[in-house]
């Protein structure tokens, strides 16, 4: 009995876990300004997180200088074509 009740547990959290929320054509779709946008938020957010972990001592100097190099440079590329999307859409 117990293993009968076990199975459909599980069968109904991979149907909770698994079925989609809303239909594919209902969902928005991102424009890459909007993409651009979220990715430069996650990365000052990696850089925040990074430079926390380095003063908590997780890190050594020279993992945090090439991991804070990288993370920087992404960041820089991703805020100039943010500028230039937003320059070619304003008049």
């Amino acid at each position: 009995m117990s293993t009968i009740a076990s199975a459909l547990m599980l069968i109904g959290a991979f149907a909770y876990v698994f079925y989609p929320a809303h239909l594919v054509e209902t969902q928005k779709v991102k424009s890459w300004l909007e993409f651009l946008r979220e990715r430069r938020e996650v990365l000052y957010d990696n850089l925040r997180d990074l430079n926390f972990e380095y003063r908590a001592g997780k890190y050594p100097e020279e993992d945090y200088v090439a991991q804070r190099a990288t993370l920087e440079n992404e960041a820089a590329t991703v805020v100039a074509e943010i500028h230039d999307l937003e320059d070619a859409k304003s008049p």
